[in-house]
């Protein structure tokens, strides 16, 4: 039974892949969707695809200050936030002799300040409301790296963590939360890195598999424990 649309859900990396998907999934759901990325013209793509209310908001999610500002302007204009879906990434793939500070900054930032940040603006709303549900995107690679991912694997096993932390201590207030861990996606970050002939498109999972994951679990069609990370593998 679709939602009332008085729900929202803030999804990052909203232009593409699995925020793409997962939007639209949200939105089908009856949610009004906040499109959150650094470029409005694929959220305004993304937007074209929504059966539902949405909003668009550009921000880079790796910079605190534009996190708190996102969620202070959705909490004064939708009134609640419902879901919280970290999405958005960053993926270098170079060997340990070639991390720099700059770009190990990049990749923690994108991929796991981010999601502490959101989930620590959100925070105060979902203990208001008494409930509330954070979604992360880890990867496989925090379990299982490829060589050239270390500061990838770091920052998403931070994630991992994180949710764990976040499922536990929002028990007690409502608040749900958990991480899916998906190997290869078929997304334009994944063919920045490897073409074809490394990994191969029957190789991969479609952003809508990932998507669905997050969905079911948000609608307990799909059973997990508070801050549960769970394997997604690629296709054999």
């Amino acid at each position: 039974m679709p939602h009332q649309p008085s729900q929202t859900a803030i999804v990052t990396g909203a232009g593409s892949g699995i925020g793409r998907s997962l939007a639209n999934q949200l939105s089908q759901l009856g949610y009004h969707v906040v499109l959150v990325g650094r470029t409005e013209e694929t959220l305004e793509q993304t937007s074209q695809l929504l059966e539902g209310p949405f909003s668009i908001h550009v921000a880079d999610i790796a910079d605190a200050a534009a996190c708190r500002e996102l969620v202070a302007k959705v909490s004064e204009k939708l009134g609640r936030i419902d879901v919280l879906a970290n999405v958005a990434g960053f993926a270098p793939s170079l060997q340990i002799e070639q991390v720099t500070a700059e770009l190990w900054q990049q990749t923690i930032d994108t991929n796991l300040s981010s999601v502490v940040n959101l989930t620590a603006a959100c925070w105060p709303v979902f203990e208001k409301q008494k409930s509330g549900f954070v979604g992360n995107i880890s990867s496989m690679a925090s379990i299982d790296p490829f060589p050239g991912f270390s500061i990838y694997a770091a920052a998403k096993a931070g994630v991992n963590l994180f949710t764990l932390v976040t499922g536990r201590e929002g028990a007690p207030i409502g608040v749900r939360a958990m991480a899916v861990a998906p190997g290869a996606v078929e997304t334009a970050m994944l063919r920045n890195l490897f073409d074809e002939s490394m990994i191969p498109a029957e190789a991969t999972l479609s952003p809508d598999d990932v998507a669905k994951v997050i969905v079911d679990c948000l609608e307990n069609k799909r059973s997990f424990e508070p801050g549960q990370t769970l394997e997604l593998p690629s296709p054999a």
